[in-house]
């Protein structure tokens, strides 16, 4: 089984990369052979809207992300951590999905997506804000909204969130249950 996690923050070693790896050591402890991306460290470009892709169903730009474009197509998991950037997914986060339009063009405008159909995936999405919400799942709408969409682009079911607000306050790693939390979920997503 692989799992393809991905962070898309700027910021190594802080709340969503702390509960990444707390993810990564749960789906290992389930024999996962698990790849980590750090979107901060990759060179690319944004979608331009060329419309290219509506035509060849790939995206033309070859940069760093093109290495992931097989990563998401050859993994059994995959899962994307973002802290929230005004109610939304980071802005490399947002890049990165919008330069899957390719994706969503070969499923749906050519009818012939260029992520096999019959391979199962599992996806999930990791959110961190720093405010403390009164409703957490309202709080994190605008990411979770741009992640149902990504996950069907590229073919993987949108199984879980792990949202966790009020880290501006408590820092995850301080947070016993929030990291067993974490833990727990790489399990689940392996079995």
């Amino acid at each position: 089984m692989k799992a393809l996690v991905i962070l898309g923050s700027p910021r190594v070693n802080m709340n969503t990369d702390t509960l990444l790896n707390e993810i990564i050591k749960g789906l290992q402890s389930q024999n996962a052979e698990v790849e980590k991306i750090m979107l901060g460290r990759l060179k690319f470009d944004p979608c331009i809207a060329c419309d290219v892709c509506a035509k060849t169903g790939h995206c033309y730009k070859q940069d760093d992300l093109t290495s992931i474009y097989d990563k998401f197509n050859n993994s059994d998991i995959i899962v994307i951590g973002s802290p929230m950037y005004f109610n939304s997914v980071t802005a490399i986060t947002k890049a990165m999905v919008d330069r899957c339009q390719s994706f969503w063009s070969s499923k749906y405008k050519l009818n012939q997506s260029s992520i096999d159909r019959n391979r199962k995936r599992k996806g999930m999405f990791v959110g961190v804000g720093g405010a403390k919400y009164t409703d957490p799942e309202r709080g994190f709408i605008g990411a979770t909204v741009v992640m149902e969409l990504f996950f069907k682009a590229i073919n993987a079911e949108y199984m879980y969130n792990m949202l966790v607000d009020n880290t501006d306050e408590t820092f995850v790693g301080d947070s016993e249950g929030v990291l067993k939390e974490a833990y727990e979920m790489g399990v689940k997503l392996a079995n």
